[in-house]
This record gives structure tokens, C-alpha cells and sequence, in this order.
């Protein structure tokens, strides 16, 4: 039988070492007790032998703070959810540099000046009038680069610069160039020409003159014409340009 002082439940002393501290299950304040108050003195020591570090109590803080802040997407990260900030800042940067690489490779739009209402009015007499001048050129590629097929007005005026050489070594460079740019199937800015006029290059480009791609540019041309002029001439940017000339044309 148990004596009156002793507890109702068997005492829990988990195993231990040396003077390692251990509560009892007993209830009621353990510091009342001599034994108490012996507990509580090798607590103090070892806590004065063993001060925790910064570095302990940052990291305790972290793992303590770590269920509610913790990111969605990991178990590493803190509040700040820094990973998706170095994820979010490397998809803009590859943004960023396809974009700049895109805009370096498209080449400025010819110098001209502003067209008159009498030139823009020409426009939609025929396809042959509108790319007769830089203006209208201009325009129409500005038209084509909304529709994504810029790359044939690019073709066509590249093929046109090369019509203007006569030195054989330039004239070779340049022939490979527009090869690359716009033939071959690896580039991005390949244009759209069936087989015939293909393997015409490509004997052509044997011996590179001024009218290796005659056959591509006038095949891009008639495209061009057909395809996108009667698109231009109901566009917003055609109807625009009109209407604020004519604007002009009134006011003076």
C-alpha cells in the first residue's frame, strides 16, 4: 500500500545521464520540494556552461516561425519566399535579352520623308505605286510587322541592296547572308518559297551574282500582293494616316 505523501500514478524519470535534469509527473509546483530546488540549481549551471549562440537562436527562430511562413513551394525559404524572387527575376531577364535580340536583328525603317496626301492616295491605285517609295514602304512594313511577316518586306529590300553591287567579294558576303536570313529553314525569319525556287538557290548560290534570288524576291513580291496589300489598304494604320492627312490638307 502506498504512503499518504506519495502520488496517486507511478512517477516518469526518462533515462538520463550524469546530472541531467528530469521532471517528475507529480502535480503541483516541483520547486516547493527539496529536491526542487536542487533540479532547478543544475539547471541554472548547465545553462551558465551552455549559453546558446546567435546562430542557434536565429535558426530555433526560423524553424519555430517555419510552419506558418514557410513558402508553398519549398521547405527552404523564409517569408520572404526568396526563391520565387530569383525565379520571377530569371524569367525576366530571359524576357529581357530574347526581346533586346529580336529588336537588334530587325533593321531600322528607311529614311524618308512624310509622305503627302497626294502619295498616300497613290497607295491604293496599286501595290507597284506603294512600294515605289521609302514612305510607302515604310508604312507597309510597319503594317506587316502587326501581322508578323515583316521577314518578306526585309527579303525583298535586302535583295534589292544586293541588285546595287558590283563588287564580286561583297556581293558573295552578302548572298550568304540573305541565305542565312531568310532561306535556310533554320532561321526564324525564313521566308515562305516552294521547292522550285529552292533548289534555284541553291545552284545559284554556286556562284553568287546580283540575281540569285530574282526568282525569290519576285515569288515574295507577287505574295505580298496578293496576300497582304488588301489587308493594308482596310487597315487601321492606312485608314489613319489618311484621315490625318487629309485633316492637314483642310486646315491650311
Amino acid at each position: 500500500m502506498r504512503g499518504s505523501g506519495e502520488p496517486p500514478f507511478p512517477v516518469a524519470r526518462p533515462a538520463g545521464t550524469g546530472g541531467e535534469a528530469w521532471e517528475d509527473a507529480r502535480p503541483g509546483p516541483a520547486a516547493d520540494t527539496p529536491m526542487g530546488s536542487e533540479r532547478t540549481e543544475i539547471r541554472k549551471r548547465q545553462m551558465a556552461t551552455t549559453p546558446e549562440t546567435p546562430g542557434a537562436a536565429q535558426a530555433q527562430l526560423s524553424t519555430g516561425n517555419r510552419g506558418s511562413n514557410a513558402c508553398c513551394f519549398c521547405w527552404c525559404c523564409c517569408c520572404s519566399c526568396s526563391c520565387l524572387t530569383v525565379r520571377n527575376q530569371e524569367e525576366e531577364r530571359a524576357r529581357r535579352t530574347s526581346h533586346e535580340l529580336q529588336a537588334e536583328g530587325i533593321p531600322n525603317c528607311e529614311e524618308s520623308p512624310a509622305p503627302t496626301l497626294e502619295e498616300v492616295n497613290a497607295w491604293a491605285q496599286s501595290f507597284d505605286k506603294l512600294m515605289l517609295t521609302p514612305a510607302g514602304r515604310n508604312a507597309f512594313r510597319e503594317f506587316l510587322r502587326t501581322e508578323f511577316s515583316e521577314e518578306n518586306m526585309l527579303f525583298w529590300m535586302a535583295c534589292e541592296e544586293l541588285k546595287q553591287e558590283s563588287n564580286k567579294s561583297i556581293i558573295e558576303e552578302k548572298a550568304r547572308l540573305i541565305y542565312e536570313d531568310y532561306i535556310s529553314i533554320l532561321s526564324p525569319k525564313e521566308v515562305s518559297l516552294d521547292s522550285r525556287v529552292r533548289e534555284v538557290i541553291n545552284r545559284n548560290m554556286l556562284e553568287p551574282s546580283q540575281h540569285t534570288f530574282d526568282d525569290a524576291q519576285l515569288q515574295i513580291y507577287t505574295l505580298m500582293h496578293r496576300d497582304s496589300y488588301p489587308r493594308f489598304m482596310n487597315s487601321a494604320i492606312y485608314k489613319d494616316l489618311l484621315q490625318s492627312l487629309s485633316e492637314k490638307s483642310i486646315e491650311a
